[in-house]
């Protein structure tokens, strides 16, 4: 049985004309739209196998470049367990890398559609913007940012990269978060790398010196020393450089941390600064500038990244020589000439966490004051009381001492009888737990309070006294009934539902 489409019929009428001497040779390859040595074939074959000649040799025949269905079963079995969050060409490039399997972009888009795994890109409504072509020189304009993200693990950590504009030459590094320190890290490694750049493009954060710190910012502070200049852009495509750069990171660099079982920073910055970027960032997506000469310049002797790259504070120091810092009182030890009293002294906080002392560009060298602390063998609460009996004995005046201790003359005399009675171990305070308080309400009723409590935990404490009042003749203010609650860890409906669940069952196994 032959089955034909239309074209295939009207192929098969004509030539059966021409055949039969009812059309022209010329007139067959008008109708049909084919050459004059296309219709003698055509006949050629039509009298020697029929009306076959119209279907094509291959019908039926599978492609000659067709992979095995093995293959593809195996590829997509791999997108749905390895590779599921990979966009097609970073797969097809890893399934050759990895797996030794090379399958073109586009069989990988039809295979990944079939499984409904195809890693779509974002989409959002466009805007008009004006195209701003790169810098012709590399170190002319570097952008910089920072991108909070999950890159590896459920914990976010924020990537701050820095990226020339002319070249897409980039250094990046993985931080706890966006801070002065990991901003200044990363630029100061860049610097080290290639040298001074001559502007800074960024976006309006405080750490820059944005409005929010628009008076005084130690990037602004260090880029100024450094003779470098800031320029803030007025929308995130303003600096469209860095953040694509961060749309790639998201796209590749997220999946081959996963794919390497990386869970912390240091392990993610080894990989970054080792294999990421020399191996496809500098090979793919950095380019050349259009002039070959680099606006980059070395360091000058005069310049010490240590003494710039650094969060700067300023300090005043005392009449004796001495200045706080972190809560923390410091003394000068180094030998000087004259008096520095009221001038500033400049401390340096280092990126491992310690600090400088500098005046003048000089080093100071310092030690940390610790206040003495009276020993005793009793504790502070012991020795507080035994200060206080001293006192009273040195004074001869019980009212002036308890004046000055802050305690009563009762107090006093009570700390005398019970030194006299036990010596000094007997003025420690022993907590009894089956103590309570005269002012504390009578056990029964506090158990009252509890079973009613449990009964209906919706409850609130108004409604609660209220509800002792009339169904126990119980007064009791809404404001002890809060302090029960609190002391028993009941001062939530969702705490007092749960343990009036865990009561009722624990009553119903009990029956």
């Amino acid at each position: 049985m032959i089955v034909m489409d239309s074209k295939q019929q009207l192929t098969v009428d004509v030539i059966a004309k021409v055949a039969q001497g009812k059309m022209s040779i010329i007139n067959a390859s008008k109708l049909l739209n084919r050459s004059r040595r296309t219709i003698e074939r055509y006949l050629q074959q039509y009298r020697k196998i029929g009306i076959q000649f119209v279907i094509h040799g291959n019908t039926g025949r599978p492609p000659a470049n067709k992979l095995p269905s093995s293959l593809r079963r195996q590829v997509q079995t791999l997108i749905r367990e390895k590779y599921y969050d990979f966009n097609l060409q970073h797969l097809a490039e890893l399934l050759e890398a990895n797996e030794g399997i090379t399958v073109k972009r586009e069989t990988l888009r039809s295979w990944a559609h079939d499984i409904h795994h195809v890693k779509r890109a974002k989409r959002r409504r466009p805007q008009v913007r004006k195209r701003r072509e790169r810098m012709e020189s590399a170190g002319l304009l570097l952008q910089m940012d920072g991108s909070p993200h999950r890159w590896f693990g459920d914990k976010k950590t924020c990537l701050i990269a820095i990226i020339d504009d002319a070249t897409s030459d980039v250094h990046a590094e993985f931080f706890p978060s966006e801070t002065t320190d990991g901003c200044m890290k990363v630029m100061r490694t860049y610097i080290e790398k290639r040298g001074l750049f001559k502007t800074l493009y960024v976006d309006k954060a405080g750490i820059f010196g944005g409005p929010k710190r628009c008076n005084f910012s130690q990037m602004q502070r260090a880029c100024k020393e450094l003779g470098i200049e800031i320029i803030f852009a007025n929308s995130p495509q303003g600096k469209g450089r860095v953040e694509r750069s961060f749309d790639t990171f998201q796209d590749r660099l997220v999946p081959e941390l996963r794919l390497g079982g990386i869970t912390d920073i240091e392990s993610a910055n080894h990989y970054l600064h080792n294999f990421f970027i020399p191996g496809y960032w500098s090979r793919q997506v950095a380019v050349k500038a259009k002039n070959r000469k680099s606006e980059f310049t070395p360091v000058p002797a005069y310049l010490c990244l240590n003494a710039i790259c650094v969060q700067k504070e300023y300090r005043k120091i005392r009449r004796d020589h001495t200045f706080c810092y972190n809560n923390r009182m410091y003394l000068i030890e180094s030998p000087l000439s004259h008096s520095i009293v009221n001038q500033k002294l400049e401390v340096r906080k280092h990126f491992d966490g310690n600090f400088s002392v500098y005046f003048a560009n000089r080093q100071l060298q310092v030690a940390e004051l610790v206040e003495p602390v009276k020993p005793t063998e009793y504790g502070m609460e012991v020795q507080r009381k035994l200060d206080a009996v001293e006192l009273a004995a040195q004074l001869g005046n019980t009212r002036e001492a308890a004046r000055q201790t802050g305690c009563s003359r009762k107090t006093i005399a009570k700390y005398r009888q019970q030194l006299q009675d036990g010596g000094p171990l007997a003025l420690k305070r022993i907590h009894k737990p089956e103590y309570r308080h005269t002012n504390r309400i009578d056990e029964d009723v506090e158990a009252k309070v509890l079973a009613t409590t449990l009964e209906k935990p919706y409850l609130s404490s108004n409604q609660m006294a209220g509800e002792l009042k009339r169904e126990h003749g119980i007064s009791i203010s809404h404001s002890t009934i809060r302090n029960i609650w609190v002391r028993e860890n009941l001062n939530t409906i969702a705490l007092r539902k749960a343990k009036s669940e865990i009561t009722k069952a624990h009553q119903n196994r009990k029956e």
